[in-house]
Formats: structure tokens, C-alpha cells, sequence
């Protein structure tokens, strides 16, 4: 977000991220008027109060996610307790902000299942990310071996699912935080919700002062997103593979660099 009301309950609790007149950092109409483009644009004025510091240490590439990805899954954390050394988390999916999320709750010291739907991700899992545990959901045997042990769960998926069976996976007074957006209404059971007096919540990215606080927190144990680094000239053939999933797992746009390449490569040589 680049910018908000400034004058609501929930701007002035410093939780801008909930105003209802939020102005995101693309696609949105700025109160002058004029259209956010983002990483997009050639120059973005903003308002102090929605200004980030980037801490010394962590690189610009793999650190930009993070003010995305990394709030993310790092605010619900926060805020619901599930933060806390030595409790046990799972996280639906491995993906842009699920790989973000194993890093941030082992950072915690806490206990990290992954429960994904590809079988292919278990090694990256847990050779490169760390996750102690990982959980093919079509397995009912490997869920079930799970079942009632988690304190919480990072769902970050966006397909449509049920949600009896990862509800099961909690244990009483379990919390479920809806990150992803599926495009069709949830499954839910209410009788799972009940029995347990386990908890459905969502998320919406987190304040600037919570953004701060988590990118202070990255810097400090060295965590970065994981990323693939493109040129401007590389970004249809990204949206392609993005809709196929087949990024690991942010792509990263280097507009400078290859804006200035290509401006050099179309100026005319001087004469000796």
C-alpha cells in the first residue's frame, strides 16, 4: 500500500492495512487522482508515514518479496500466537508465500510441517528450506498420522479445497489463517470448527509498522525470499510460467538495469 485514509479507527490504531479507502502500490486511483503502477513506475512519490526502511545487509532482489510475501505470513504469525519456540505449525503449500512462511516459523523455533499436493516438493521442503515434516494431502495415511498436533496453520493456497481435513490437523483450539485466495467459496465444515473450539481466520498483509518490525526481524536472521532475477524483456514469457507454476518461487523484475542496458544499446556511438 502506498497510502490510506490517515483518519480512521483503523489508521489511527496504526492498522492502515485494514482501511477501507486503501490505495494499493498498483492499480489503484492515489488521492491526487492519478493510477499506481508500482515497480512499474519511473518515479513513486509517497507520504512518510507509508515509507519502508530497507536494513543494510539484505540484498534489494531477494529482500523486495518480503515486503510482500514476508508480511504476509509474518503478521498472522504475530498476531495469533504462533510465533512461540517449540510450537508446532503447519503450512499449506509451497509456493510464493508458503516458502517465505517456512523460513520465518523455524526463524521462530518452531516445529514446521509442510502439507503440499506434490509429492516433488518434499525435498526442497526439507534439504533447502528446513521444514521438519512434510505431508502429501492426498495421503490419508500421512495425514493421519498428523492429525490434532498442530497449534496453527498458514494456509496459503488459492484452488478451492475442503477445509474438514486440514482442520483435523489441529489440535484443540487450533487456529487456521486464510491466506490465499481461491476463486470459488470454501468448504467448510461447521461441525470441525466447533468440536475443538478450533478458529478460521484470514489475513491481509500487516501495517507499516508491523513491515518494518518484519523486515528488521529478516535482516537479523539472515532471511530472504527465493527468487529468480528477469529482465524487462523476459516479463510475458514470466506471466506465462507463472500461471503455470513454474517459478521458484518470486520472480523479480530488474527494471534499472536492463531499462539503462538497453537505452545504451540504442544510443547512437559518437564519432572519434
Amino acid at each position: 500500500m502506498v497510502n490510506t485514509c490517515q483518519s480512521c479507527e483503523s489508521c489511527e490504531e496504526g492498522h492502515e492495512n485494514h482501511c477501507s479507502k486503501i490505495i494499493f502500490a498498483y492499480n489503484s486511483h492515489d488521492r491526487d487522482g492519478t493510477i499506481t503502477y508500482g515497480g512499474y513506475s519511473d518515479m513513486v512519490v509517497v507520504n512518510e508515514r507509508f515509507v519502508i526502511r530497507f536494513p543494510d545487509g539484505v540484498p534489494l532482489d531477494k529482500g523486495a518479496p518480503l515486503l510482500c510475501a514476508g508480511i504476509t505470513v509474518y503478521n498472522p504469525m504475530k498476531y495469533h500466537g504462533l510465533d512461540e519456540p517449540g510450537k508446532h505449525i503447519g503450512v499449506v503449500g509451497l509456493g510464493g508465500l508458503g516458502h517465505v512462511a517456512v523460513k520465518f516459523a523455524k526463524a521462530f523455533g518452531m516445529r514446521v510441517t509442510v502439507i503440499s499436493t506434490s509429492p516433488e516438493k518434499r525435498e526442497e521442503a526439507m534439504e533447502t528450506l528446513g521444514a521438519d515434516a512434510f505431508v502429501v494431502s492426498s495421503d490419508a495415511n500421512q495425514m493421519k498420522a498428523v492429525k490434532g498436533t498442530m497449534h496453527g496453520i498458514l494456509n496459503t493456497a488459492s484452488a478451492s479445497m475442503s477445509m474438514y481435513a486440514y482442520l483435523a490437523l489441529l489440535k484443540p483450539q487450533g487456529k487456521m489463517i486464510l491466506l490465499g485466495l481461491p476463486e470459488k467459496p470454501l468448504q467448510i465444515s461447521a461441525f470441525s470448527l466447533v468440536t475443538g473450539g478450533k478458529t478460521l481466520a484470514g489475513s491481509c498483509m500487516g501495517s507499516i509498522r508491523d513491515t518494518q518490525e518484519m523486515m528488521d526481524f529478516a535482516a537479523k536472521h539472515g532471511l530472504v525470499a527465493d527468487v529468480e532475477l528477469i529482465g524487462t524483456e523476459e516479463v510475458n514469457e514470466a506471466m506465462e510460467r507463472l500461471a503455470k507454476g513454474e517459478v521458484r518461487y518470486r520472480f523479480v523484475i530488474d527494471v534499472g538495469n536492463t531499462l539503462s542496458a538497453a537505452s545504451l544499446a540504442s544510443s547512437p556511438v559518437p564519432a572519434l
